[in-house]
């Protein structure tokens, strides 16, 4: 009978126990984030009547210091408001070519936005720097123009982890374009973006350097194991928040191949982000490895990223001496 006893005990208490260590039903089955379908450009992504026009310049040939043997172009976007007796704000991305390419048809137009953006004063005044890969050697590839295929360093600079491009960035070729332009050395009006590798580097440059750049744009971004990019999500996790705010989009349907998958990859940023606690604002959609979807999305990742700056259409007044 004390057998039978024992035996009833155990089967009844052992899965109350063994429940009572299980999440519950609710954490394992989180809501999934909404994805979005197919968003497309609207008016911030096209020119506007009664905006002033900006100018682009370029591409100018640059040779870098950090990256020996490397040569590479920049545009820069200026503004109609911009005064060289006030710093501009700056707004750097990756893969130039494709980034300021000036075609209506192209999928980012990040010059557009920011003049239609600037003269609704939804963003502050701001340059635009627009720099392409290195390319080996001492010329950029014969025919070499907007929306080009990738200089031959590109991997090489943009996929690996650690202080080398960021040095690039602030040591090298901010000071070049600060010799024409009056530059902000403040971190917080320093914006810098990128779609794909172009998009880890942008965040690299931010991790690395925050007292630099604070504000990062990243689209399709390839946090898998290209140059050891997958490690980022544990080590947002294992590090102390740093001062960046995030926009963040990928498509369900990006890149899976022998780096890994596109798409996990930035759902593991997401959450370590939020984890963390920081400054984010991210959009899933269902596009695949391709720029357009973070064109669509641009002017609405600008406005939030540059929201509360001074100057800015609804940013808090600044506070005034002893008030």
């Amino acid at each position: 009978m004390r057998i039978c006893i024992s035996l009833f005990a155990a089967a009844v208490l052992l899965p109350l126990a063994f429940a009572q260590t299980q999440p519950p039903a609710t954490q394992k089955q989180a809501e999934p984030d909404k994805i979005v379908a197919n968003p497309q450009h609207g008016p911030d992504s096209k020119p506007q009547d009664g905006v002033p026009k900006g100018k682009l310049e370029g591409p100018v040939l640059f040779k870098s210091k950090v990256y020996a043997n490397t040569v590479r172009y920049y545009w820069l976007y200026v503004p109609a408001q911009y005064t060289p007796d006030k710093p501009a704000c700056v707004m750097v991305f990756q893969d130039g070519q494709r980034a300021a390419n000036p075609d209506p048809k192209a999928s980012l137009r990040v010059p557009q936005v920011m003049e239609n953006l600037i003269a609704k004063k939804e963003m502050p005044v701001t340059i635009g720097i627009f720099v392409t890969p290195g390319q080996t050697g001492e010329a950029m590839p014969n025919g070499f123009t907007f929306g080009s295929n990738n200089p031959n360093n590109r991997s090489a600079e943009y996929d690996a982890l650690g202080d080398k491009y960021a040095k690039f960035m602030c040591e090298d070729l901010l000071p070049e374009v600060g010799k024409k332009y009056n530059l902000t050395k403040d971190p917080e009006g320093r914006c810098i973006g990128g779609t794909s590798s172009g998009a880890i580097c942008a965040f690299t440059v931010a991790w690395e350097r925050p007292n630099e750049f604070r504000k990062v744009i990243s689209g399709i971004g390839s946090f898998t194991n290209i140059r050891g990019g997958n490690a980022y999500p544990e080590k947002v996790r294992q590090s102390e928040k740093k001062p960046i705010r995030i926009a963040l989009q990928d498509g369900s349907n990006d890149l899976k191949n022998n780096f890994g998958e596109w798409f996990p990859a930035n759902k593991a940023m997401v959450a370590a982000f939020k984890e963390k606690g920081y400054d984010l604002k991210y959009t899933f959609t269902d596009g695949t490895h391709s720029d357009a979807h973070l064109g669509a999305l641009l002017p609405d990742f600008l406005r939030w990223m540059w929201r509360d700056y001074p100057g800015v259409k609804g940013a808090p007044e600044p506070k005034k001496n002893g008030g």
